[in-house]
């Protein structure tokens, strides 16, 4: 019988810094070659939980343990973080912080070079590992001109190549559109059909990550293991959603069908799932039922951009006379692959770059003459690294900066604070230090630092990436009601999931145009827009193909009329 390569004995770890144990008597074995997901609500102890297995802790991060973890049969704390790297690999959620060479090669080398490897082995094994993950023909390249795919690329390339037997990866799909997160997600699946090597990956997106089989799902909630079960298992209860996470979106059109999901029905993928004539027939009469809510007409332009043309300096042209109109109380999504402008046109509205051609007005006037200020005063725009808009130690204070520097009452400014913060799940943390939170937390405090303005629109790129099924809904279910109120809500985002429930319109960018302008459900339907926008069809597509409906378009916008329903009555 196997020995475990990882394993946890009534282990307990409690932070110096903190009151209460954040891993409370953890039990848990992972042999070697398994693929093993670990999800859970942010805060219920995945990261630390990971940090005890890689070293982080207690080398980076102090605190008391009990209990014991053996790694390859012999204790944590008998060995250095130096050893127990040439064990595990681990690929961080942010990869510009990972990097450090100036070049791939370089990069990926960084480990041999401490190694004292040789110049000839050296080059042959960055050169094979590079190939092993597709990234063989970037190695001249700097890092930072990469995409998030390709840099990801890199980053497992450099944990790699020091042949570890167990790759972790920490939320290996943040930042990254859908068809890249689903090529990643195959990546990782060669990579261990090829190295054998036990992968452990930490992720919200559930459903993307089971695009490929994992053997087993490890789920927790406050410190514990609440569940440690297959795939097929798992799904078929209802601890998902009792834990904070989202279950597959095919599997709650299954259960608004009526249906019961069992593990005979194998729920781990749709592509895995197998319905009876019965079944099918049974999602056939929940669609057919269904009747087509009347559509809204669109309001007033706020913003309206004619031929706008964008190019850098360094020539790259960003920006191909986009013709785009949002109007005043819409919430809407813009989508599209890295790269294809998306971030660009967002940066051209709020006036951090200026447009070489074409028009912008907002509520029917010019913008060419507003400052960037005068351009905040009506547009919030809250960035996709929170990293770059954070400029004070305390949460509180960086919530209140902006109603400060317009000089409102401090009494007012403790109100609005302190009601923002609620809404978007910070209010515990008021009084603590930026620098402690998660890298989900501080888009949380950006996001609120932005909201506490009351802009007439917001701009917000990639809301909720990094956050649990909780905090995604309370920040997304806020916003909707900021649109309910008036607001324009427009949402940058690579996650489909809230492009469908929240966006009733999506605006697709590729290679620096726009190539559509329709229904969240038209666009999630058409074969042609996905590939060319590297999205990823809806699984509610495939159910619909599945149970033999002729417009899985339709039946995936009653799905969503339905969820609205459910969800708000």
């Amino acid at each position: 019988m196997k020995e475990p390569i990882i394993k946890f004995e009534d282990f307990t770890f409690q932070y110096d810094a903190q009151a209460e144990p954040t891993l409370k008597h953890i039990n848990l074995e992972i042999y070697p070659g398994e693929k093993i997901l670990i999800a859970g609500p942010s805060g219920c102890g995945k990261s630390t939980l990971t940090h005890c297995m890689n070293g982080l802790i207690p080398f980076a991060y102090s605190g008391e343990s009990t209990g014991t973890l053996t790694i390859r049969g012999k204790e944590t704390k008998h060995q250095s973080i130096f050893e127990i790297s040439r064990t595990i690999g681990t690929v961080l959620q942010d990869l510009d912080g990972q990097f450090i060479g100036l070049t791939v090669a370089e990069d990926i080398a960084f480990a041999l070079e401490n190694a004292c490897v040789g110049q000839g082995d050296m080059i042959r094994e960055v050169r094979e590992v590079a190939r092993k993950v597709g990234i063989a023909d970037h190695l001249d390249h700097s890092p930072d001109a990469l995409s998030g795919g390709q840099k990801q690329r890199v980053s497992m390339a450099g944990v790699m190549v020091n042949q570890v037997q167990i790759l972790l990866f920490d939320e290996p799909l943040a930042n990254l559109d859908p068809a890249t997160g689903k090529r990643a997600i195959e990546i990782i699946d060669q990579i261990q059909a090829e190295t054998k090597a036990t992968v452990i990956i930490v992720e919200h997106r559930l459903e993307d990550v089971l695009w490929r089989d994992v053997d087993r799902i490890v789920l927790m909630r406050e410190g514990e293991i609440v569940a440690d079960l297959a795939p097929d298992e798992l799904l078929s209860t209802d601890l998902l959603l009792e834990n904070g996470i989202r279950e597959p979106l095919y599997l709650t059109a299954l259960k608004y069908a009526g249906l019961t999901i069992t593990p005979a029905c194998r729920p781990r993928s749709i592509r895995s799932l197998t319905l009876s004539e019965e079944e099918k027939g049974r999602v056939r009469d929940w669609y057919h039922c269904r009747k087509e809510k009347e559509k809204k007409t669109g309001g007033r332009a706020l913003l309206q951009a004619e031929g706008i043309d964008f190019t850098y300096e360094n020539g790259f042209h960003a920006l191909k006379g986009i013709d785009v109109q949002v109007n005043e109380g819409e919430l809407l999504a813009i989508v599209g692959t890295n790269g294809a402008g998306k971030s660009t046109f967002s940066k051209v509205i709020c006036g951090f770059e200026r447009q070489q051609k074409g028009i912008l007005k907002f509520q029917g006037t010019d913008m060419k003459d507003y400052s960037i200020k005068e351009r905040a005063d009506r547009i919030g725009y809250v960035m996709q690294n929170p990293n770059q808009m954070i400029s004070k130690t305390m949460i509180f204070d960086e919530v209140a900066f902006g109603l400060r520097q317009r000089k409102v009452p401090e009494e007012t400014i403790e109100k609005k604070v302190e009601e923002v913060l609620k809404i978007c799940g910070l209010y515990p943390f008021r009084k603590w230090p930026v620098s402690a939170l998660s890298f989900g937390q501080k888009k949380r405090v950006t996001i609120a630092s932005i909201l506490v303005l009351d802009p007439q629109m917001i701009i917000l790129d990639e809301p909720t990436a990094g956050q649990d099924y909780r905090h995604y809904t309370e920040i997304m279910e806020f916003l909707y009601e900021l649109h309910n109120r008036g607001i324009t809500v427009v949402m940058i985002t690579h996650d489909m999931h809230l492009m469908l429930e929240y966006a009733k319109r999506a605006i697709v960018f590729s290679g620096g145009e726009v190539i559509a302008d329709d229904t969240s459900a038209n666009i999630l339907t058409n074969p042609a827009i996905i590939e060319q926008a590297n999205l990823k069809e809806t699984s509610l597509y495939d159910l619909a193909l599945l149970c033999g409906i002729s417009d899985p378009n339709v039946f995936v916008q009653h799905f969503i009329d339905y969820e609205e329903e459910e969800r708000r009555g």
